[in-house]
């Protein structure tokens, strides 16, 4: 029971706590390589946006995409309408159309991964962006999402996405940042190990269609380390979308996400670390496989904290401290402050990863989404 309690209690301060000042450490050590130069003619970009029931904010997008900064006669703007096969429904394609996008796609619903696909094989971009319907770009953020591909050893950039919220409990805003943080850490010293939808980027020629319940955020950039090429960070590359404003909401759109992402984990060859290199392994398996572990680890730290009590010392003093924050949880359902609601949040995102592998064990996860509460 020691060796439980200890190892299981290490590992969630190494994911949690002391990965992210570890790696900021050894980029410290290892200096900063120097950005590619960009040259010659700017690249054609294909910039698609894969929509399902958008028609309260697509034309905003895609007027928002019209006007980045970005020789117009290289940028082509795909709206493919996810489910557009019965018109009178939705108005997203007509109202796409109406502002000005290049092509719209009108698909069957079969899910946002196979919508992305058929709009990469209509496009004529040698590099391809994509973003979600309700983000909104900064004027300079497609240059600045694509500059990284003047290296021809990257095929894929992510950009950096803030959340608003003027009101509400969610506190993810404080968690992504950190996470953003560790992004550019694992950016600078070899790949990153995710991405996020609202604004990323890939190389024409490293593109790969994936299973279409395994969404690109979270597969494109360590199936393509695998491949052999590098996926990298643009801080400077920024877009906004709004927050689900409640933690209880939170919890929700992670249960549905991870109810995706298990798949990716157990079957889409994440746990291969022998295939990857051997520092961006220890990125998988600290920042990712870790993470998701997170549930096991505590139960298994909770069951051996109990057993250990008559012991006193360390163990009644992690059973105060994890009752502390069980208690502070179920407090910040009902009172407004701060450390309370990072605590309930830090527990029902901790649960909804539990919740998302229960999903996909018992009922299996559908290609099809439905935009989170609030988001809109």
């Amino acid at each position: 029971m020691r060796a439980v309690f200890w190892t299981a209690s290490l590992l969630l301060a190494w994911t949690h706590v002391l990965y992210g000042p570890a790696l900021a450490l050894l980029r410290r050590a290892r200096g900063v390589p120097p950005a590619a130069p960009v040259e010659g003619p700017l690249p054609r970009a294909s910039l698609i946006v894969a929509a399902y029931a958008e028609e309260a904010v697509i034309a905003e997008k895609v007027a928002n995409a019209l006007a980045l900064d970005w020789p117009r006669d290289r940028l082509e703007v795909i709206v493919a309408v996810d489910g557009g096969a019965d018109p009178g429904a939705d108005a997203t394609a007509e109202r796409a159309r109406a502002v000005g996008a290049d092509l719209v796609l009108e698909l069957p619903r079969e899910g946002k991964v196979r919508t992305q696909d058929a709009a990469v094989r209509a496009a004529s971009g040698e590099l391809l962006a994509f973003s979600d319907a309700n983000a909104r770009w900064a004027p300079d953020a497609l240059a600045k999402l694509l500059a990284p591909f003047a290296d021809p050893a990257v095929g894929y950039v992510c950009g950096r996405v803030d959340f608003v919220n003027d009101s509400g409990t969610n506190q993810e805003g404080l968690y992504w940042r950190y996470d953003l943080w560790i992004r550019a850490q694992e950016s600078a010293l070899a790949s990153v190990t995710a991405g996020n939808g609202a604004i990323y980027a890939v190389r024409r020629d490293a593109y790969v269609e994936v299973d279409p319940i395994m969404g690109h955020d979270l597969t494109l950039p360590f199936t393509l380390v695998r491949r052999g090429w590098r996926a990298v960070y643009a801080p400077d590359a920024r877009a906004q979308e709004k927050m689900v404003p409640t933690i209880e909401g939170e919890w929700a759109r992670k249960r549905r996400m991870m109810a995706h992402g298990w798949p990716i984990v157990l079957r889409g060859g994440m746990l291969r670390l022998g295939d990857f290199p051997p520092l961006y392994a220890l990125f998988i398996a600290s920042h990712r496989l870790l993470r998701y572990g997170s549930p096991l680890l505590h139960a298994l730290a909770g069951v051996a904290t109990v057993a250990l009590l008559p012991r006193g010392g360390p163990y009644r003093a992690a059973a105060a401290a994890q009752a502390g924050v069980l208690a502070a949880a179920a407090a910040g359902a009902r009172v407004r402050a701060r450390p309370l609601l990072v605590a309930r949040y830090y527990v029902l995102t901790t649960a909804s990863l539990a919740a998302g592998l229960y999903d996909w064990l018992r009922h299996g996860t559908a290609a099809g989404w439905d935009a989170a509460e609030g988001t809109r």
